[in-house]
């Protein structure tokens, strides 16, 4: 293992250990002061009293006092990792009494000074320049010690003494450049430890002797192996591992970074095949040089599980059907081989107990496993990131294997054309991955009929056939990241409990999803193109009737994408008023306020006489289409009156008596309706044919007055003329005081009138009359044409 394997593998220790730590201080408070990589060159002096967490790795930092941490008196965690640090008392937390995980790994300890610190779990001195063990006395009394990590360049017996008492958890022991020189094979044989990590110098040839069947250990890895050049060295590792043998309780061995021969791999495997060991992991291996031909043992194992990461073979020409050979006919339940570029595997040789077989990350083609009958008891099997392209021959693949339930060929580039072949899956297959290849929609119709999870996430799926089988038995439907239009109901998947249908092309989903999906218990449907319109509103009710735990990442990845004002705007803060939705609701909104209408009009009709105004304004426009047909010499006459008299027939003694005979002096003509108007015409047309001619309009008002309908109409044709022909035409004359109250809601122009403008009021007193009819005889004389004086005495 080289270095920056070494770091990487370190730092996730680290982590996995902080983060139990955290877990830990959870209920309590806690303060995490990270200082790392910020070139510190001392502990800085600003530090929180109340920190717990204190990170000070990857800076030059060279030495740690007492007064550096003194004030942290409730410091648990304390990580100064990849430092320069070259000595170190540990007297200096003698006042952190609470420390519990310190780590000054990867630092240039060549020294420590001990003492006692009770509460530490968590010690690492790993790859420092430790010449013997840096185990105390004083460590002997750290009996809550979980992991221990060390480094030296030779190993004493003795120097495990301290410690051999203590029952560690997991000891990791670095061992530097020089080391081997001068060896105790026996020196780990009083460490008591249930996990032991090796790191051997890397880069040189395997002459180690150090026995590493440490009696208590169930664990044992071993990092840094290399025998290649040296046929000796091989021999050595080979010592090695059969001295496991000794130990009955170990049962899990792993192997890093490993450097050897085809044949010195094989031998390994064997030799691990007869030992106690029932879970091998082999990772990062480089092989190289011939393979002989020669069986392998099966017999006499306790292997359970045989895990191979990362080989990498630097020979081009091997006889690669050997090696498939030994792994398909492994008389073992687990068996992976990732990331080892392998091109083929064959079928096992007879009935085999693989219940668990992961080929992922390989270069396997559609042809692997072809009429394999042999794999009935296999359980689970991965072929994610190979080459499969045709999901029919991933069917016949399969379709022998009596025992399979769980499929996992994702990430590869799989499609499917209904007219290549049969679908005719395994009928014990429950859960299948096809997410991340090419698949389109027509994949429903090739479904195994009790699949009970199904992952399609990241395939070309526009949308779910209507017409595609039932399965009864999916619970589970993960179809994310496709271009599904629509959320699909669950008509075909009865038992449907869990979909993931996010990343899609949704814009408006059903509101009836809930209704047909009954027991659905989570949905996680976010980051669609959501379309925010009425058709949406029912959707987010229907979200808001369920369960908080059912609606996954709601409501922040559920956004409004259109229309544009909306956008960005979460689907919760959506609102849009009921009416402008509900289409029912809006014409009968549109009718009630027409009708609520309707009759305010015809109220206001009724209440200004407004079907009079329409009958005034209908006598009028028929006067008018007559005067057009009217020569134009006749329309071109003058004036023929001076004044046209309005009155009550009640009023009509008056008006002869007093108002004819002191006006009609001095030339002045008054037209009168019983001498004036022409026989043969409306009454009507004769009143307006009047006014027109006459220069001014004499209303002689009285109670009577309000009470004629034809004064009433006289006023409005006179008030009309008044506008149309833009002068001042109208007299009026107040006989006898009118109450506001009496005059009729259809003389309002009336009141406007006696409001607006200045009225003669006959006088009661004799002595007054004269000066009335001088005032009314002025206003209304004017010299009339001798050719309109003609006409009129002709009409007379």
């Amino acid at each position: 293992m080289t270095k920056e394997n070494l770091s990487i593998f370190h730092f996730a220790i680290i982590f996995i250990l902080i983060l139990e730590i955290r877990i830990q201080l959870s209920e309590e408070s806690e303060v995490l002061v990270d200082r790392s990589k910020t070139g510190l060159t001392h502990v800085p002096k600003d530090l929180s009293l109340e920190t717990t967490i204190l990170d000070l790795s990857q800076n030059s930092i060279s030495e740690l006092q007492t007064s550096d941490i003194l004030s942290l008196s409730k410091l648990r965690v304390f990580i100064i990792s990849h430092n320069r640090i070259q000595y170190l008392d540990v007297s200096v937390f003698k006042f952190n009494q609470e420390l519990e995980y310190l780590d000054l790994s990867h630092n240039k300890l060549e020294k420590i000074s001990c003492h006692p610190m009770l509460n530490l779990k968590h010690l690492d001195l790993s790859f420092n320049a430790f010449d013997a063990l840096p185990i105390c006395q004083e460590f002997g009394s750290m009996f809550q010690l979980e992991f221990l990590g060390l480094s030296a360049t030779q190993l004493q017996k003795s120097s495990v003494l301290p410690i051999a008492h203590l029952h560690i958890g997991k000891v990791l022991l670095v061992l530097g450049d020089s080391y081997g020189e001068r060896e105790d094979p026996e020196s780990l044989q009083d460490l008591n430890t249930q996990s032991l990590h090796i790191v051997y110098p890397p880069g040189k040839e395997f002459h180690f002797m150090l026995d590493v069947s440490v009696s208590t250990a169930v664990n044992l890895e071993l990092s840094n192996i290399r025998c290649v050049l040296d046929a000796n060295g091989c021999h050595h590792f080979q010592n090695v591992l059969l001295k496991l043998q000794k130990n009955s309780k170990l049962s899990n061995l792993t192997l890093n970074n490993i450097e050897t021969t085809w044949n010195s791999f094989i031998t390994t495997l064997q030799f691990v095949w007869h030992t106690s060991i029932e879970y091998f992991s082999i990772s990062s291996v480089k092989l190289q040089g011939q393979l002989d031909f020669r069986d392998f043992d099966y017999s006499d194992t306790s292997l359970k599980a045989l895990s191979l990461h990362q080989v990498v073979s630097e020979v081009f020409s091997f006889p690669q059907s050997y090696i498939y050979k030994i792994f398909s006919n492994m008389n073992i339940q687990y068996l992976t081989v990732s990331a080892t570029h392998m091109v083929h595997m064959v079928c096992p040789s007879q009935i085999s107990p693989f219940l668990y077989l992961d080929f992922s990350n390989n270069a396997l083609t559609d042809m692997v496993f072809k009429n394999c009958a042999n794999l009935a008891n296999l359980n689970t099997l991965s072929l994610q990131m190979n080459q499969l392209k045709e999901l029919v021959n991933v069917i016949h693949m399969t379709k022998e294997m009596q025992s399979l339930q769980q499929l996992d060929v994702s990430q590869n580039t799989l499609r499917y054309d209904e007219n290549e072949g049969s679908c005719t899956w395994t009928g014990s297959l429950l859960s299948l991955n096809l997410s991340s290849n090419i698949l389109t929609d027509s994949v429903f119709r090739c479904l195994p009929p009790r699949i009970k999870v199904l992952d399609l996430h990241n395939n070309r799926i526009r949308s779910i056939p209507k017409d595609v089988a039932h399965l009864e038995a999916l619970q589970e439907l993960n179809v994310a990241s496709n271009s599904l239009a629509h959320l699909p109901g669950c008509g075909s998947f009865s038992s449907l409990s869990i979909l993931i249908i996010d990343y899609n092309s949704i814009s408006n989903p059903s509101a009836d999803f809930f209704q047909s999906c009954q027991k659905i218990r989570s949905l996680k449907a976010g980051n669609n193109p959501f379309q925010c319109t009425c058709e949406l509103r029912d959707f987010i009710q229907s979200l808001g009737q369920v369960s908080s735990d059912v609606v996954e990442s709601w409501p922040d990845s559920y956004e409004c994408e259109y229309p544009e004002s909306y956008k960005g705007t979460l689907l919760k803060d959506f609102r849009v008023s009921e009416l402008s939705c509900n289409t029912a609701l809006l014409i009968v909104t549109i009718g009630v306020t027409g009708l609520a209408l309707a009759l305010t009009m015809t109220g206001l009709c009724v209440y200004f006489d407004l079907p009079w105004y329409l009958r005034m304004l209908c006598q009028w426009t028929q006067t008018r289409r007559r005067a057009r047909n009217v020569p134009l010499e006749e329309l071109q006459r003058t004036l023929q009156f001076h004044a046209f008299i309005s009155y009550s027939g009640h009023d009509s003694a008056w008006v002869k008596n007093e108002l004819l005979p002191n006006v009609e002096k001095e030339g002045i003509k008054i037209c009168l309706h019983e001498r004036n108007f022409v026989p043969g015409k409306s009454i009507m047309e004769n009143i307006i044919n009047c006014i027109e001619k006459s220069y001014k309009s004499i209303f002689v008002l009285s109670p009577n007055f309000v009470q004629s309908e034809w004064c009433h109409y006289e006023l409005y044709f006179a008030h009309h003329n008044l506008f149309h022909e833009g002068s001042d035409n109208l007299i009026l004359i107040l006989l006898d005081s009118i109450p506001q109250y009496s005059i009729p809601s259809s003389y309002h122009k009336l009141k406007a009138l006696m409001a607006q403008r200045t009225y003669l009021e006959w006088p009661k007193e004799k002595s007054k009359h004269g000066l009335f009819w001088a005032n009314l005889r002025a206003s209304i004389n004017i010299k009339l044409m001798e050719k309109a004086e003609e006409i009129s005495y002709t009409q007379i």
